[in-house]
Formats: C-alpha cells, sequence, structure tokens
C-alpha cells in the first residue's frame, strides 16, 4: 500500500516551520537533511520533524496540506504542541 504523508518540520521551537507532503517520508527526510533541494528548507535549515500525519490515500494526504497551509502559523504551532509539546526531533519507525 502507498501511504501519503503530511507533516511538519522546523529549525528549531518556534522557529521557521515547514509543511510538506510526500509518499515516501524517510526519503524526503533524507532530502532535506542533506539539503538536496535548494530553498526554503536549505536556507534555513529546517531538517527537524516535529509532526505528521499519515494517510491510508495519497489523495487525502494531498487535501490534508492543502487545508493546512491556509492555516495560519499558530495553528500549525498548536498543532505541533498538541502532540509535540518540547519540539523533540521524531524518530522514524516504520513496519510496512
Amino acid at each position: 500500500m502507498r501511504y501519503g504523508y503530511v507533516y511538519l518540520l522546523c529549525n528549531r521551537k518556534d522557529g521557521a516551520i515547514y509543511l510538506g507532503m510526500t509518499n515516501n517520508l524517510a526519503a524526503r527526510l533524507g532530502e532535506h537533511k542533506e539539503k538536496r533541494n535548494k530553498g526554503f528548507t536549505a536556507d534555513y535549515d529546517v531538517t527537524r520533524l516535529v509532526w505528521f500525519e499519515r494517510f491510508d490515500r495519497v489523495v487525502d494526504a494531498i487535501q490534508r496540506e492543502k487545508t493546512m497551509k491556509g492555516w495560519p502559523r499558530q495553528w500549525k504551532i498548536n498543532t505541533i504542541e498538541k502532540h509535540n509539546p518540547d519540539w523533540n526531533e521524531i524518530q522514524l519507525e516504520f513496519d510496512d
């Protein structure tokens, strides 16, 4: 099964936040950490995974990302802090 993931990265607590969507979260995080794609995350060293949500259907992840992109910054912060109050980096462990 191909999952979709929506994720939030930061460079530090209360710092820069990046919202993204992918169907391979581990690979995409590697791209961010290695700064393979020039742009916001590379420029601001936004590599710390602080929240993600998995969807059974990629189209649902795409819709969630579009919805969250319209959110104010504070709503994204609230989402992080609801699940990860200290903004610790999430280490991925997949069994699928």
